[in-house]
C-alpha cells in the first residue's frame, strides 16, 4: 500500500475512533453544556494534543511494547481505569451544586482546568493508545517516508480537535444549555455512570490482551 494511501486510511479509521462514544466525548460535552462554550473548546483542543501524543507514541512502536510487556498493559488499563472512576466520582459529588461563577474566571481558570480535565482524560485511557498503536502497526508501511512523520501529526490534531469542537459547539448551543440547567442533577450523574462504567470495564478487562 502506497504510505499516501495508508495515511488517509490511518485518518479515516481514527476519524471513526474519535466519533466513537467514550470518556472523551462525555467530558466534552459536559463541560460545553455545563460550564461554557469556551471551557468545551478548551476540553476539545486538549483532546487533539492527546491525539498528538499517542501518534507520537505509536510512531516510536509503543504498540509492540504493550503487547510485548504484558504487565504494562495490565497496570496501564487499571490505572487508566481508577483514575476515571475518580473523575466520575467528582462528577457525581458536585451534581446537586447549581452552576455560580463570573464570565470573567470562567474565562480564564475554568478554561485552563477544562484543558488539564480533559487533556488527563485523553491521556488516562491507555485503550485509545493501544486503538492509535494497532492502526500505525496495521496499516503503516514497516519504513514509511519521511514526511509521514510530519505530516501525521497534525493532521491527527486537526482530526482529534476538529472533531471535539463540532461537539462543543453543538453542546453549547442555548437550548441544551437550558436543558441541562433544568436537568443538572440527572445529567451529571449519568454522565457519572457511564465515565464509572468506562472505568469498570477497564478494569475488569485488565488482563485481556488487545483493544
Amino acid at each position: 500500500m502506497p504510505a499516501s494511501t495508508a495515511i488517509i486510511t490511518i485518518l479515516a479509521a481514527l476519524l471513526l475512533g474519535a466519533m466513537s462514544p467514550g470518556p472523551s466525548f462525555v467530558i466534552v460535552a459536559r463541560n460545553s453544556i455545563g460550564l461554557s462554550r469556551g471551557d468545551g473548546l478548551a476540553t476539545a483542543l486538549a483532546m487533539g494534543i492527546g491525539g498528538v501524543f499517542f501518534s507520537g507514541i505509536a510512531l516510536l512502536g509503543l504498540y509492540t511494547l504493550l503487547a510485548t510487556v504484558e504487565w504494562l498493559y495490565i497496570g496501564l488499563k487499571v490505572a487508566g481505569g481508577l483514575y476515571l472512576i475518580y473523575l466520575a466520582s467528582k462528577i457525581w459529588r458536585g451534581a446537586a451544586k447549581p452552576l455560580a461563577f463570573d464570565a470573567a474566571q470562567a474565562a480564564t481558570t475554568n478554561a485552563r482546568k477544562s484543558f488539564w480535565i480533559g487533556l488527563s482524560t485523553q491521556l488516562s485511557n491507555p485503550k485509545t493508545a493501544v486503538y492509535y498503536g494497532s492502526i500505525f502497526a496495521a496499516l503503516l508501511p514497516q519504513h514509511p517516508p519521511l514526511w509521514c512523520y510530519f505530516a501525521l501529526p497534525p493532521a491527527i490534531f486537526t482530526i482529534e480537535a476538529g472533531w471535539y469542537t463540532i461537539v462543543a459547539l453543538c453542546f453549547s448551543s442555548k437550548r441544551p444549555r437550558e436543558v441541562y440547567l433544568q436537568w443538572k442533577a440527572w445529567i451529571d450523574r449519568v454522565a457519572a455512570s457511564a465515565v464509572t462504567a468506562l472505568g469498570l470495564r477497564l478494569i475488569l478487562t485488565a488482563h485481556k490482551v488487545g483493544i
